[in-house]
């Protein structure tokens, strides 16, 4: 578990969702000599990709890939030993 919390795309999709969720939440500010000004449609799209990118950070941490190819192996056996009864 520890070595999917320090894994770099869990750190880039946190960081990308926070800042997308502080862009969503200000709306118009000003950065020094940068100035964010995304508009409702951007501040509502900044809320979407912020939230999607929190939603699969946190996934990627409750569900290591290893959980996940048990998973999908188990699915594959038994649909192969079942393919008569499905088909």
């Amino acid at each position: 578990m520890n070595n999917m919390t320090n894994s770099p795309l869990t750190t880039s999709l946190l960081i990308a969702g926070t800042v997308f969720l502080t862009i969503a939440v200000v709306g118009q500010a000003r950065l020094g000599f940068a100035e964010i000004n995304p508009g409702c449609f951007g501040r509502f799209l900044a809320l979407i990709i912020g939230l999607f990118s929190l939603t699969c950070a946190v996934l990627i941490v409750l569900f290591p890939a290893e959980f996940v190819d048990l998973i999908r192996n188990y699915l594959v056996q038994e649909i192969q030993q079942n393919l008569g009864f499905i088909i």
